[in-house]
């Protein structure tokens, strides 16, 4: 009974540290443009393995609002991503089909961690909403930060 006792608490202790080494970013902006928040989640060592991705963005241009309303994003959305050396790239794409009138948002986020112990840090945002009557290309500063 206490082999297994102990063999439970090494296994717990194992998980947790390995959980502690992944890399979680999360990323927000809220303009008047838009308003996102986004998270990914990487595996260290080689390669940078994307463990999750999630986000919800909320359009607050008023031609786009009426057609989007809320965005709930899954790592189905994510078309592009890149963790190494304190950079972070998020390419984000969301095709509304008939729900949107045919329109698509296509979101960038670029940020740099100055030193891997900054656990906040920033960037910029590029969106871009394709589709409808008048396309939309936007802007702004994003606030990243780690855990």
């Amino acid at each position: 009974m206490r082999r297994t006792v102990l063999a439970l608490t090494v296994f717990c202790s194992a998980t947790q540290l390995a959980h502690a080494e992944n890399s979680l970013f999360f990323c927000s902006a809220d303009d008047k443009h838009v308003r996102f928040t986004l998270e990914s989640g990487f595996e260290p060592g080689e390669g940078h393995k994307l463990n999750h991705f999630r986000g919800a963005l909320l359009m607050k241009n008023e031609a786009a609002a009426t057609d989007f309303g809320k965005i709930v994003l899954a790592s189905a959305n994510l078309s592009h991503h890149w963790s190494h050396g304190g950079e972070l790239r998020l390419e984000v794409f969301y095709n509304g089909g008939e729900e949107a009138g045919g329109q698509t948002v296509n979101l960038i986020v670029a940020a740099d961690q100055p030193s891997k112990s900054a656990v906040a840090f920033s960037g910029t945002y590029e969106l871009l909403v394709e589709g409808g009557a008048k396309p939309l290309a936007a802007g702004g500063k994003v606030s990243c930060g780690t855990k």
